[in-house]
C-alpha cells in the first residue's frame, strides 16, 4: 500500500517516537464496524491491513472486527471514534460493539 507524505501533528513529538500514542480495538464476538480518526498520523500495528480488511489512510482507519484485537499507533489526539454492530446500532446503544482503549505516550516496544 503506497503511503502519502505523513502529516505531523503540532503536538510535541520526538524523532525517536513519532507515533507515541496507541488505540486498541477489542472485538466482542459479534461482527462490527469501526472508524477511528486522529489529528496526526495513523499506522496499523503488526497486522497486514489488507488481510484484516482494514483501510488505513494518514489520519483515518476503518474496518470490521468480530473477535480479537486491532491496534494502531498515532500522533496527535484522537479526533473521532465510531462503532456500529452488525445491525448498524451505534455504541453505546449496542452492548455488542467493540471496546476501544486509547493510551497516550506509550513506548513502542
Amino acid at each position: 500500500m503506497a503511503r502519502d507524505v505523513p502529516v505531523r501533528s503540532q503536538h510535541a513529538q520526538t524523532d525517536d517516537d513519532p507515533l507515541p500514542n496507541l488505540v486498541t480495538i477489542v472485538g466482542r464476538g459479534v461482527p462490527s464496524k469501526f472508524e477511528i480518526a486522529v489529528d496526526g498520523e495513523l499506522e496499523m500495528v503488526g497486522d497486514d491491513p489488507l488481510a484484516q480488511a482494514t483501510v488505513v489512510t494518514r489520519q483515518v482507519a476503518e474496518g470490521t472486527i468480530d473477535v480479537g484485537v486491532q491496534r494502531f499507533r498515532f500522533s496527535g489526539e484522537m479526533a473521532n471514534v465510531r462503532l456500529v454492530d452488525w445491525n448498524g446500532v451505534a455504541a453505546p446503544d449496542s452492548p455488542s460493539t467493540p471496546t476501544v482503549h486509547v493510551d497516550y505516550n506509550v513506548p513502542d516496544r
